[in-house]
């Protein structure tokens, strides 16, 4: 990869880059920053369990269950890039700490929620609290490491936004079953308030400030434009199939081409004029990494965040598991993925980007094995039967997801560190989002018309096309060994 510590983009502040950087990142500071990023993600899918408890303990029907996940998901999707454009002016460890005091009032206000608005409310004021804490976590790595060091951060992120995944389900499903002091599915969000007070303390101990030396004004016109745009997109495709696709679902996908157009527009005139860096710089974009990786890490993630919400419903509802069974039924998912980020970065370095090509390989068998397990052994899934496939998926996917983050962020440079890690974490957000609208409504329209199984193997074999099309989009990324 190129080295880019003395590049900055058009339009931005003309401020060259140390070699190095100023505060070195600890290991202490890198646990800490990680231990931020997987707050968010876990709380994401650890909903995905406790959804059929909070339907019959708040009365709440399909429409304001999607509003409990999609109102956190658009939140947190529409308000990353401003947060790492915040954390750039007022310090990246100061955004983080706003940050995370934020998500742990927010998550206390999940718990207590009297009723499923209330809950609906807090849920999207914890999106975005997310939004200011997560961008400043991909921001202080880029800024605060170099070479070998931020390599291995960086994977070790990959591999933490991976786990999270499916540690949000997994730790879901034993709270609610464990129901502590009574407290049944609010716990999966009381439990947040403990976790905000340890990292708390982390962060006075450990996380050095940063920021960027002339941080650009915010991007107003960027800014609302991007929000329209992905709230037209975002919220029908989540709300519509639960709200039945009333008028105003069409009426706003209508919009988002429009208003996608007007939020380019807007930034490429920013960008040329050079007179302030537009929120999403297009020639960010235009990077190496960013134009390569990035559609790959979309199109994984799309697939992963409609996998695991899939798996929950048909874990549940489908094969009659209670939460705890769910949950630890995705325990082979998440060891293979560990064991395999583990290995990704000496197999890198080795290797170079075929990783990528064979994760997804491995990855695609795992798929293949599931959708073949599901049509022959339904409905006696259980452990063993499900272990090889979800084993060999996770495997192949651990191998290059972290690869993957790590190519995307490899040519931004560090003064608009908290620009390119907002842009990747929106990409990853709405990705994540839009993977859960889509297989989910594929998957609920085809259980009412070809039953559960079909509709199980039909949502797999998506996701297994989509990781075929990442196999084969690996091919173009550069060869050779990563120079990070």
């Amino acid at each position: 990869m190129t080295d880019s510590t003395t590049r900055t983009l058009p339009g931005s502040p003309s401020v060259p880059a140390a070699p190095r950087p100023a505060a070195a990142l600890s290991p202490l500071g890198l646990f800490t920053v990680l231990f931020g990023a997987a707050l968010p993600t876990i709380d994401f899918f650890i909903v995905n369990v406790a959804l059929p408890t909070i339907a019959r303990d708040l009365d709440a029907g399909p429409a304001l269950l999607e509003l409990v996940v999609a109102g956190y998901g658009v939140a947190y999707a529409v308000l990353l890039v401003l947060g790492g454009r915040l954390g750039d002016m007022f310090g990246r460890r100061r955004l983080f700490q706003t940050g995370l005091v934020a998500f742990g009032v927010t998550s206390l206000a999940c718990g207590l929620a009297p009723d499923a608005w209330s809950l609906v409310a807090a849920r999207v004021a914890q999106g975005a609290a997310s939004a200011l804490m997560l961008p400043q976590v991909l921001a202080t790595i880029q800024a605060t490491t170099s070479g070998p060091r931020r390599a291995r951060a960086l994977g070790l992120y990959g591999a933490t936004a991976g786990l999270a995944m499916v540690a949000g389900q997994i730790l879901g499903g034993v709270l609610v079953a464990a129901d502590v002091a009574g407290t049944g599915w609010r716990s999966v969000f009381l439990v947040n308030v403990p976790a905000v007070v340890v990292g708390l303390v982390l962060v006075a101990r450990s996380l050095p400030e940063t920021r960027s030396e002339r941080p650009a004004p915010i991007d107003v016109p960027g800014t609302a434009l991007l929000a329209v745009a992905l709230v037209t997109l975002l919220v029908p495709l989540t709300e519509g199939r639960a709200a039945g696709w009333p008028a105003w679902t069409w009426v706003l996908l209508g919009l988002f081409p429009v208003a996608a157009w007007a939020f380019f527009a807007v930034e490429r005139r920013a960008e040329r004029s050079g007179r302030a860096l537009p929120l999403v710089p297009p020639a960010l974009l235009a990077l190496g990494g960013m134009r390569r990786a990035l559609p790959l890490l979309m199109l994984s993630v799309a697939g992963f965040g409609g996998f695991m919400f899939v798996l929950a419903v048909a874990f549940q509802d489908g094969l009659g598991f209670g939460p705890v069974r769910a949950g630890t039924a995705l325990v082979p998912y998440a060891a293979a993925f560990f064991a395999a980020s583990l290995a990704g970065p000496r197999l890198t370095a080795r290797h170079g980007t075929r990783v990528v090509t064979a994760g997804a390989a491995l990855q695609a068998l795992g798929l293949a094995v599931l959708v073949a397990t599901v049509l022959r052994s339904w409905p006696e899934l259980d452990f063993p039967a499900l272990t090889p496939g979800l084993t060999v998926a996770g495997f192949g996917q651990g191998l290059y997801l972290p690869v993957l983050l790590r190519y995307v962020l490899a040519d931004v440079p560090p003064p608009q560190a908290g620009v390119g890690g907002g842009v990747m974490a929106t990409a990853q957000q709405s990705s994540i989002a839009l993977g859960v609208a889509l297989q989910g409504a594929l998957f609920l329209t085809l259980t009412s018309t070809e039953g559960m199984r079909d509709a199980l193997a039909a949502s797999l074999s998506t996701q297994l096309a989509a990781v075929l099309v990442t196999g084969a989009l690996s091919l173009r990324l550069p060869g050779g060994q990563n120079s990070d």
